[in-house]
């Protein structure tokens, strides 16, 4: 049911100063007051003291704080109680089987913000946002999340939705009214009108690559030759001593994932076993690995090691490169030695020394433009699509625009045309959460946290 009184904490369980529970749905007030005393209801959002005891036992669980907001004027739109326990593990636990046996039931995952997306408060798009906002572990997430969460992307989608509409009535104009004096709407303003929507759901669908990378993090192989420098590396662009490093050829034999910020956003680097004809079974297996990290880089790094008078540049490396399908950054590595420089050769790479500092900079400018191109150059507050569920509605909508757009041409009639532009209304509108399957919701709630 989305009305009954639920109860679930609402901070991580563990060692801490303070813990929240969070107590919602018809009949919240009632549950409160058969464990707290005293109970105060009005005035809404005060804070008040008080004892919060068993219902059955009368034991004293803990001295409490509480807040009551009342429906709709709370986050989920239904009668709610925020109590703030005493950390650990115990008070809070005690204090949820009170309330519990106080009438409320467990709540599932995500289902206060589920509640809240029936009740109108919020959207589909910024219950998603709430998700990611408690995710995000890079500055650019966070800001993308905020600005979900306060309505941008829907704002866009509502424009999107509005401009096909408008398109669709040109159209039901033409099929209600063909005999009016001012003759049928002209061909040249249905197809300007066609043109501005599908032009905004192609650019929105354009940035779900860059987006899709923005949430779940920048996949970044580090390639090259054995002994190129790419442990080390991998170390300095962590700023820790992850991957073991020595003078020894083949020293990394399996891929080492690691997470990181660059220029305030998420990376996931992977360190992998250099490119040679393997010495042992152990090494070839983890050559194997690398292989298949490369398939799915969003972005491969390949070291090179400085060139030396002595020694011609080898090919293998440019032959490597041309099978890579992912955008590649050059580096030169060791640039403190004294070598020739790589100038002149494809893709000048950026020199760097991880023992001087030189050129981690850069390379990090280099890293942020080319995963997250538009959005590295300062447009991560504008909207993009973030979630593969995001992808395929705009894709469905642009597909039915398109459709639409041909039926027109080989001289379908118009009403029947017409319905190419209410399934893109429809395809908007479920990604919007305006109208959206079980299934559907149960998928995007899976994920959240319980006191969520």
């Amino acid at each position: 049911m989305l009305s009954d009184p639920i109860v679930a904490l609402a901070t991580p369980p563990g060692r801490s100063a303070i813990a929240l529970l969070r107590l919602s749905g018809r009949g919240a007030f009632d549950v409160a007051a058969r464990c707290l005393h005293p109970f105060r209801a009005a005035p809404a959002r005060r804070v008040f003291r008080a004892r919060l005891l068993h219902p059955d036992t009368e034991e004293l669980i803990d001295d409490v704080l509480a807040a009551c907001y009342a429906a709709p004027a709370s986050y989920t739109g239904d009668d709610t109680v925020e109590i703030t326990t005493h950390g650990g593990l115990g008070a809070p636990a005690a204090a949820l089987g009170a309330l519990l046996a106080a009438g409320a039931r467990a709540a599932a995952p995500g289902e206060f913000t589920r509640r809240a997306l029936h009740n109108g408060r919020i959207d589909l798009l910024q219950a998603e946002a709430t998700a990611d906002l408690i995710d995000a572990g890079a500055p650019a997430q966070r800001r993308h999340a905020l600005h979900q969460l306060e309505r941008g992307f829907s704002s866009r989608l509502d424009a999107l939705r509005s401009g096909i509409v408008e398109l669709e009535a040109l159209i039901a104009y033409d099929i209600d009214f063909p005999e009016e004096d001012d003759g049928p709407v002209d061909t040249a303003r249905v197809e300007a009108s066609w043109q501005r929507v599908r032009s905004g759901v192609a650019g929105l669908l354009a940035t779900a690559p860059e987006g899709e990378r923005l949430r779940a993090g920048a996949l970044v192989v580090i390639a090259g030759p054995p002994n190129a420098g790419k442990s080390s590396l991998f170390n300095a662009l962590l700023g820790v001593e992850r991957a073991i490093v020595t003078a020894l050829p083949g020293t990394t034999r399996d891929a080492i994932e690691a997470e990181v910020v660059i220029e305030d956003f998420p990376f996931r680097l992977v360190d992998t076993a250099g490119l040679r004809a393997a010495a042992s079974v152990v090494e070839s297996l983890g050559i194997e690995v690398s292989r298949r990290y490369l398939g799915a880089a969003d972005l491969v790094l390949y070291c090179e090691p400085p060139r030396v008078p002595e020694v011609p540049h080898s090919s293998a490396g440019e032959r490597f490169l041309a099978d890579l399908t992912a955008p590649v950054v050059r580096v030169t590595t060791k640039a403190d030695l004294e070598v020739v420089p790589p100038d002149g050769h494809p893709g000048a790479a950026v020199r760097v020394s991880v023992h001087t500092g030189q050129g981690l900079a850069a390379l990090r400018h280099a890293l942020a433009t080319t995963a997250f191109g538009r959005l590295a150059g300062g447009g991560d507050v504008e909207p993009v699509v973030t979630r593969a569920r995001h992808r395929a509605a705009l894709a469905r909508a642009l597909a039915e625009l398109d459709a639409f757009r041909t039926a027109r041409s080989a001289g379908i009639d118009a009403a029947a045309a017409a319905t190419h532009l209410r399934a893109a209304t429809g395809a908007l509108d479920e990604l919007i959460g305006v109208v959206a399957p079980d299934d559907v919701l149960d998928a995007v709630f899976r994920s959240f946290c319980v006191g969520k």
